[in-house]
């Protein structure tokens, strides 16, 4: 039997003989990933050769890794039989490090363990104090409530113990008083998250501006997301044969890019991601660029590097994240990579709308009639959807709701059109 080939999160070794390597491993792996899983009993091929077992084996191995991997950790060492052969199978995880082993720090790279420089310690140390730093750093506000989040998780039917709520949720420090995540999360706070929508392409005119901050993170989140579900209007165009309906933009797209821009924004740098709205795309945008030791590849590949932990945590237990690491895939699916722009302190997320653009067909428009270019425009989005409302031709003309209005008003004042029924279910007639 063999279990393939050893990659940045697994090593082999032949026996406990080499548990001094395998120790160094597991620090190197730990330092890379967070995460690392030692065989003993497979040859470097991974062809399973066993492992004599003794009545002390797991026991020394335990003992061995708690006195020469620091700081300390608690591995999971199983015992398995592969093809009638025993082999010792030692997982890690853990996310306090930097860890050495033996005194010495080192690095996964591919399949090598390789020992850091004092330089390249520093540097680790630094990324890594930067992990999980709202949940380190104490809150400004420490008069807090948590009735909104135990009420999401009650909703999600998960129990919640009232007496340990807040240590359980990792919402305090070790002093006990509240950190910045639990500010975040509480019921009343001074984060402000806005939606705003501009009139162009460019931010020079607002026309809206939505704001769905100042309560608990998960609320205003799905506030934004629902509202952006009720802007996502679906046109429908019926052919000969079939019925085919376009949203203005991909919903799910939208999701994962606000999900992710919540949850792995900067919180501390206190600058709230946001969602802009132009006449031809969302932008979605969020602090804190790629994490140092995440490359473009690895991003898009769907490969993530949590900067805040402890926050992701409570976004997996209720629903709003999972594991497989499919968003970033899906939005490049469907609009490329070039969705996204990575600077060193942002993170821009473009999802283009699906604005339908009319040129006249002069073959089939009555150059006759004597109409400016706006009005041309509105007749002629209604020659092609004699059932839109004024809705609908002020988002396909990108003309303001009055002057369509007064364009109407003047076709039909002038017998080029007439509405036949309802506002709402009704059509327009062409006169001329």
């Amino acid at each position: 039997m063999n279990l393939g080939a050893e990659t940045e999160n697994v090593e082999f070794k032949k026996t406990t003989g080499e548990l001094r390597e395998g120790i160094i491993s597991l620090s190197s792996m730990l330092n890379k990933n967070g995460y690392g899983t030692l065989y003993l009993g497979v040859r470097d091929n991974g062809e399973v050769i066993g492992q004599q077992i003794g009545d002390r084996t797991l026991r020394e191995i335990s003992q061995a890794i708690a006195n020469f991997l620091k700081p300390q950790i608690i591995p999971t060492i199983t015992l398995e039989l592969l093809e009638e052969k025993n082999v010792i199978k030692v997982y890690a995880e853990a996310a306090d490090g930097p860890y050495s082993a033996y005194g010495k720090y080192y690095m996964r790279s591919a399949d090598e363990d390789r020992e850091l420089s004092p330089e390249q310690l520093r540097t680790l140390m630094f990324k890594k104090a930067e992990i999980d730093i709202i949940s380190k750093s104490e809150s400004l506000q420490q008069k807090l409530t948590f009735n909104q989040l135990r009420t999401l998780y009650a909703t999600k039917g998960l129990s919640v113990n009232d007496e340990h709520f807040e240590e359980n949720a990792g919402l305090k420090l070790e002093n006990g008083k509240y950190n910045y995540m639990a500010n975040l999360l509480a019921d009343k706070n001074d984060i402000s998250i806005k939606v705003v929508t501009f009139r162009g392409e460019d931010k020079s005119e607002v026309v809206k501006r939505n704001e769905y901050g100042y309560k608990c993170l998960l609320l205003a989140m799905d506030q934004v997301l629902n509202y952006m579900e009720s802007i996502n209007e679906t046109s429908v165009q019926i052919g000969a044969h079939q019925r085919q309906e376009e949203s203005l933009f991909n919903i799910l797209c939208f999701r994962e890019a606000w999900i992710n821009a919540c949850l792995h924004t900067k919180w501390e740098k206190m600058n709230p991601p946001a969602v802009y709205i132009f006449s031809d795309r969302i932008e979605i945008i969020s602090t804190g660029g790629l994490p140092e030791d995440l490359s473009k590849d690895e991003f898009f590949r769907g490969i993530s590097r949590p900067i805040n932990t402890k926050l992701q945590k409570i976004f997996g237990q209720l629903g709003y994240v999972e594991q497989t690491g499919h968003g970033i895939p899906l939005i490049v699916s469907n609009y490329g990579k070039q969705a996204f722009e990575i600077m060193d302190n942002y993170i821009n997320v473009t999802i283009p709308l699906n604005r339908k653009t009319y040129e006249y067909d002069e073959s089939a428009f009555n150059t006759n009639l004597e109409l400016n270019d706006s009005q041309r425009k509105i007749y002629m989005i209604l020659k092609k959807n004699p059932d839109y409302t004024i809705k609908d031709l002020v988002r396909e003309s990108d003309m303001s709701d009055g002057y369509v209005r007064k364009i109407l008003s003047y076709l039909r004042k002038n017998q080029y059109i007439e509405r036949i029924g309802s506002n709402k279910t009704g059509c327009w007639k062409f006169i001329k």
